[in-house]
Parts: C-alpha cells; sequence; structure tokens
C-alpha cells in the first residue's frame, strides 16, 4: 500500500524532473541559437574587416604580402579564428597560421562555393570545408575587392570549429544537472518534513479511531498548531464526529438505563400482587382490587411501548412526507383536544382561558400528528397545573406562521432545567414518585414532530407560569 509521503515524494520528483528537463532543454536550445547567431555575426563582421584590409595591402592586385601575414596571425590570435585568402581562383595564398609552409597553402576551394560568394557579397555556413578542415566549422567569407579595378580579386573566409561552441553548452548542461540535483535533494528534505507534519494528524485521527473501536469514546484529535487549514478542519470535524458519538452512546446508555428503571417498577408490582394472588397471601375478597392494579399496570406498560413505537416511527421517517399533510382549521382541532379533558380540567377545579382568532386558522401539516402535539401539550399542562389554577391556550398569526401556545400555572420549571424537558425519559421530579402517569416520553415526541414538520417549539417558565409554543405554517 502506498503510503502519503511516496505518493507525494513520486508526483513531486516527476513534475520537478520535467519541468527542470523542460526548462534545461529549453535554455539549451536558445543557448545554441544564440552562439550560433552571435558567431556567425562576429565572423561575418571579423571578414568583413579582414577583406578590407587585404585590399588595402593589395595595391597591384597582388594578395600576399609579409605584413598582412602578421596582421592576419594577430587577428587570428585575438578573435580565437581561423583566416585563409584565396585568389580569384580558389588557391589558398594566405592564411593565419604561422607556419610559412601551413598546409592550407596552395588548396583550392570549391569553385561553385566561391561563385556563391562573388554572387552574393558574402556568405555564412557551417560544415566541412572540404580540401581546408576536417572538422565542423561555422563560417563567413567576404570577397577581396580591387581598389584599382573593383573587380574581385579573392576571398576572405572566417572560421571556427563548432566543437569551441559545444564546450561551452556541455559547461551549461553540466551546471544544469548539479543545479537540478541540488534543487530536488533540497525539495525531498522540504517535502520529507512538511509531509511527515502533514500526515502526523492523519496518524492521530487513525489512532483515535482505534481507540473508539476499542470503546474509548474521550478520544480526541488536537487541532491548531502547525495544522494545515484543510487539516484542522477535519480533525475538527473529527472532534465533533466523536464528540456526537460520545453523547450518542451516553443517550443510549441513559435509554437503556430509564427503559430498565421504568420497566422495573410496574413489572415488580404485577409479579408480586399476581405471586400473591397465586400463593394464597392475598384474600379471596381482595382478589378483584388487586388485579385492578395489575389492569392499571399493564395498561401503564403498554402506554410505553406505544410511546416507544412513536418515537420509533418518527425518527426513521426523518420528514414528514407531503402526501401525509393536508389542510385542516387549527383551532377546531385545538377544541377537539381540549374537549377530550373535560373530566380532568372540571376535577382539578381549572379555569380555562382561550386567546383565539374569531375566524379559522389554516394550515397545512398531518392532522393526526399535530393532533398528538397538542394533545401531549394538553396533558402535561393539566397534569402539572395547580389545583384551581389556570389552563391557557393561544393561537395567533404572524410572518406566516401560526403560533399555538399552552400555559399552565404551577411549579416554575428550574432556568438549567429548561433546554432538557424535551429530551426523552427526563422529569423534572428526580423521584420519579409522582406522576406515575408520565414516562417523560411526551414532550420528546412532540418536539420530534414538530421538527419533522420542519418548525420550531419553544419552552418558558417564569413566575409559577409555563409555556409551550410551536409553529405551524399559515396557509389560505
Amino acid at each position: 500500500m502506498k503510503t502519503t509521503f511516496g505518493r507525494q515524494f513520486g508526483i513531486t520528483v516527476l513534475i520537478l524532473l520535467l519541468a527542470l528537463l523542460l526548462l534545461g532543454g529549453a535554455f539549451r536550445l536558445l543557448t545554441a541559437e544564440y552562439l550560433k547567431n552571435n558567431t556567425n555575426s562576429q565572423l561575418l563582421t571579423d571578414a568583413a574587416a579582414i577583406a578590407e584590409l587585404t585590399a588595402a595591402y593589395s595595391a597591384d592586385d597582388r594578395l600576399y604580402d609579409e605584413l598582412l601575414q602578421i596582421n592576419l596571425s594577430l587577428v587570428a590570435q585575438i578573435s580565437g579564428s581561423d583566416v585563409v585568402v584565396c585568389d580569384a581562383s580558389g588557391i589558398v595564398v594566405l592564411c593565419s597560421d604561422r607556419d610559412i609552409l601551413c598546409e592550407h597553402l596552395g588548396m583550392v576551394m570549391d569553385e561553385t562555393y566561391l561563385e556563391r560568394v562573388f554572387a552574393l557579397g558574402s556568405d555564412q555556413s557551417s560544415g566541412r570545408i572540404e580540401g581546408l578542415y576536417d572538422e565542423v566549422r561555422y563560417l563567413a567569407s567576404v570577397p577581396v575587392v580591387s581598389r584599382n579595378t573593383g573587380a574581385n580579386i579573392g576571398v576572405v573566409m572566417v572560421s571556427v570549429p563548432v566543437e569551441d561552441t559545444m564546450v561551452l553548452l556541455e559547461g551549461i548542461a553540466d551546471i544544469q544537472v548539479t543545479v537540478s540535483l541540488l534543487v530536488i535533494l533540497i525539495a525531498v528534505v522540504v517535502m520529507s518534513v512538511s509531509t511527515r507534519n502533514q500526515c502526523q494528524p492523519l496518524k492521530e485521527m487513525a489512532q483515535a479511531a482505534r481507540e473508539f473501536g476499542h470503546g474509548n469514546l474521550k478520544a480526541r484529535v488536537r487541532t491548531g498548531g502547525k495544522n494545515t487549514e484543510e487539516v484542522d478542519e477535519l480533525a475538527i470535524a473529527f472532534n465533533n464526529m466523536a464528540a456526537s458519538l460520545e453523547k450518542s452512546e451516553y443517550q443510549r446508555q441513559e435509554f437503556v438505563a430509564n427503559v430498565s428503571h421504568e420497566l422495573k417498577t410496574p413489572m415488580t408490582t404485577i409479579g408480586g400482587y399476581v405471586d400473591g394472588i397465586l400463593d394464597g397471601t392475598i384474600p379471596p375478597e381482595r382478589h378483584r382490587y388487586y388485579m385492578a392494579i395489575v389492569s392499571d399496570e399493564t395498561k401503564r406498560l403498554s402506554r410505553l411501548v406505544r410511546s416507544m413505537l412513536d418515537i420509533s416511527r418518527l425518527q426513521d421517517s426523518g420528514s414528514i412526507p407531503e402526501e401525509k399533510k393536508t389542510r385542516f382549521d387549527v383551532e377546531e382541532t385545538l377544541g377537539q383536544v381540549l374537549i377530550s379533558f373535560e373530566q380532568q380540567i372540571n376535577s382539578k377545579q381549572l379555569d380555562v382561558n382561550v386567546d383565539i382568532p374569531e375566524h379559522p386558522t389554516y394550515t397545512r401539516a398531518d392532522a393526526d400528528a399535530i393532533t398528538q402535539v397538542i394533545y401531549n401539550l394538553i396533558d402535561n399542562a393539566v397534569k402539572f397545573c395547580a389545583e384551581g389554577g389556570e389552563l391557557g391556550l393561544k393561537i395567533r398569526e404572524g410572518g406566516g406562521k401560526i403560533y399555538i401556545s399552552v400555559s399552565n400555572q404551577g411549579q416554575t420549571i428550574p432556568a438549567d432545567e429548561l433546554p432538557l424537558v424535551f429530551d426523552r425519559f427526563h422529569k423534572t421530579d428526580k423521584s420519579r414518585t409522582r406522576n406515575r402517569d408520565g414516562w417523560g416520553l411526551g414532550l420528546y415526541i412532540v418536539k420530534t414532530i414538530v421538527c419533522s414538520h420542519g418548525e420550531n417549539i419553544s419552552v418558558s417558565s417564569r413566575e409559577g407560569k409555563t409555556e409551550f409554543t410551536f409553529t405551524l405554517p399559515l396557509v389560505n
């Protein structure tokens, strides 16, 4: 399996090599072209100057002169080139070589080449000069024009070996290779340190994931420091996920503990009374009384199971499908639910305060689900309302929304408890001895239904008045 370092190293080295090769090749071509053009230009300039000098020393149109020979040798030394002078027939009569018996003297140049030089007035080329030099050369030729007759009396040829230019290019190539190796070495060192720093958070995440697998839900990855922005975002996302998993695990354990606790009491009651009836501890005349208690406890267990199934169904659906939504009057639904609590309201002698618009208030939602929301809120309000207290129901419109509020007078919920009232199995009464009909699931179901409609619910409690308010869309 390839590591991140190996992959980045290979890609970086490949890109560096490709860049250096392209850059070196382009620079080599440009340098070679520049040297060629510069050499040809310099040779042509030297040839023209020597042709003028030769014409000046050839007053009687004779090309040979000892003083001219000395000057040619001096020019050749200064310029680093070779100079030969031939007459109009192509026979070499002068050479920049100091040797009097130079092997070039008496050699004959190509007639076609001479004619081209005479016709064009000059010539620049490269290649082998047959009869004069064996190696490939850059050369420039200029005719020598007689100052007496104006006729071409000879040709001056100035040349240098191409190898002299190649020496410079080879030196450039050596420098390029050295610099390329140095750049790659530096890149490898820098990349090693950089990649190690970048991979460290990833290794920490892998280690944290392994710890998660072994049950350590408090493992976290460090953020900030030398992390890049992207790695830091990943680390933060990982930590958020870890915190969410830890919270989910805590809620799962709490859920199991709460369910076990809530099931234990009615199951113990049912088992105790049934055993008492079976073993004769409870006399026959009391059987009916205790069987009624067993029946109530069984119904309580049935309600718990039904509530848990409702929660599971709502969580699986995520959001309410559009096909399940209908247009209905919220005021009518509120009135129907309120009527079903008439007996409980009368038994506690509650004063019901209803504040709703005089016209119908229509919404589009799952009518059965919203009915359950209103039922649970009113049931919760009646249950915790003080004897002879006030039960408030209010509907108002605003901003394209319907605001439905259910309030009651009773014990004020502490501020630190308010954010928890919608949690599963949460009860403000920690002893769980009061309100045995409540499981702490009603408000959780309410919030789940409201949120599945894409709406909001809130709670406030101050000065003995607790109020729940949720929203629904207002439609015509």
